[in-house]
């Protein structure tokens, strides 16, 4: 069994920075990929980052820029730098995680932590 946790969120003004991060525990051999969605109300969830074990990263053109997506392999912990955030930025950010375990591979989510931009 593998528990994905967030935190980090918050309330913060236009402009402000905020860090995520997101620890995986469980039976973990290692992660294939650590990704951050978010989704705010009323609208589809989306990607916003994602690092493959490999250091390879993908962002959304929204935040790039502006989010640095980065991991930490031995503590199976992600992180997402949010800099310059906007009111449009508000939502609840998940953390997504492909997770190997001898021999199989499996998806994991974490509950979220909620991001709040004022302006």
């Amino acid at each position: 069994q593998v528990q994905l946790v967030e935190s980090g969120g918050g309330s913060v003004q236009a402009g402000g920075s905020l860090r995520l991060s997101c620890a995986a525990s469980g039976s973990i051999a290692s992660i294939n990929v650590m990704s951050w969605y978010r989704q705010a109300p009323g609208k589809q969830r989306e990607l916003v980052a994602s690092m493959s074990s490999d250091g390879r990263t993908n962002y959304a053109d929204s935040v790039k820029g502006r989010f640095t997506i980065s991991r930490d392999n031995p503590k199976n912990t992600g992180y997402l730098q949010m800099t310059v955030l906007k009111p449009e930025d508000t939502a609840l950010y998940l953390c997504s995680a492909v997770i190997r375990w001898e021999t199989r591979l499996s998806s994991y989510w974490g509950p979220g932590t909620q991001v709040t931009v004022s302006s």
